[in-house]
Order: structure tokens, then C-alpha cells, then sequence
């Protein structure tokens, strides 16, 4: 069997820099619905088509097409006192970055001061080119249950 739209797809995989360092390695694999449904990089999707189990793949990403630009006006600073207690640099807590939006940002605490917490809203490989490499594990074709099970869960998250 190949990859072609409403597989399931499950993916060993790991993303490097481009000078090769390892930035990202997931102790399970990943597990997708193939068939441009935004679950996986674009360019990552495409370059997975037609190939089977076994195959390895290689994908430079741009910082555009992987994670964007690092986006100066995503890093706040807020007063401790905003803040849960056992703030910690390095924590990740959710916030809005506009009160008026439903849109959750993920926040990672950077810097503590006495009374001050710096929190950077891009995501940590913002503003990198990527390496995005592995092996394909498993590919089988998705009936209609597991496709809307997928798409509902991808909605609520």
C-alpha cells in the first residue's frame, strides 16, 4: 500500500536544524490522516505521497512554511502577581493575546524578575529552518468512522 488521501498514516520521525543539530524527537510516533487535512506540514505531506512502508524521507522546511517568523510582538511581560504562583522559566502557561479573541496563545516563561515574568508567545523553533526526517512505519486506509473521529477530535483541539 501507498500514502494517497484517507490513509493513516504513522510516521517515526525526528527535526534537526539545518546545520544538522537535533531539535525535536518524539519518543511515539506520529500518528496522521493523510489527504490535505493541515495535520502534517504541507510540504511534509506532499513529499510523503505514494511512498510505503519502510521509506525514509527528508524535507528542508523554510521558517515560513514550518513554524513562521519569530514575531518580536508576541513577547509580553506581565507582573508576577498576574501570574500563577509556581511560575518557572521555561513553563509553558495558556493566555490571550487580544481579550476580544477566543484564540489561545501558549505562552513560555523566559525571563523571572522580583516582580516581573517575560513570555514569549511564538512558538520555540520559530523563525529556524527545518530538517524534517524519518521512516514510515504503517499506512492503512481510513474508513469513514476513524476519518470523522479524527477530524472531530482535530476540531476541539
Amino acid at each position: 500500500m501507498t500514502i494517497a488521501k484517507n490513509c493513516i498514516v504513522t510516521l517515526d520521525y525526528h527535526i534537526n536544524d539545518t546545520e544538522g543539530t537535533l531539535l525535536h524527537q518524539e519518543e511515539e510516533p506520529i500518528i496522521y490522516l493523510h489527504g490535505n487535512y493541515g495535520h502534517i506540514f504541507k510540504a511534509v505531506e506532499e513529499a510523503l505521497e505514494g511512498k510505503s512502508i519502510g521509506d525514509e524521507f527528508k524535507v528542508v522546511l523554510s521558517a515560513e512554511n514550518a513554524f513562521g517568523h519569530y514575531d518580536p510582538e508576541l513577547v509580553v511581560t506581565e507582573e508576577l502577581s498576574e501570574l500563577p504562583e509556581e511560575l518557572v522559566v521555561g513553563m509553558e502557561i495558556d493566555g490571550y493575546m487580544d481579550e476580544e479573541s477566543e484564540d489561545v496563545t501558549i505562552y513560555t516563561v523566559s525571563e523571572i524578575t522580583d516582580t516581573h515574568a517575560t513570555l514569549d508567545g511564538n512558538h520555540p523553533l520559530a523563525g529556524m529552518d527545518l530538517v524534517f526526517e524519518g521512516k514510515i512505519l504503517d499506512i492503512h486506509a481510513a474508513n469513514d468512522e476513524e476519518i470523522q473521529e479524527i477530524l472531530n477530535y482535530h476540531h476541539e483541539h
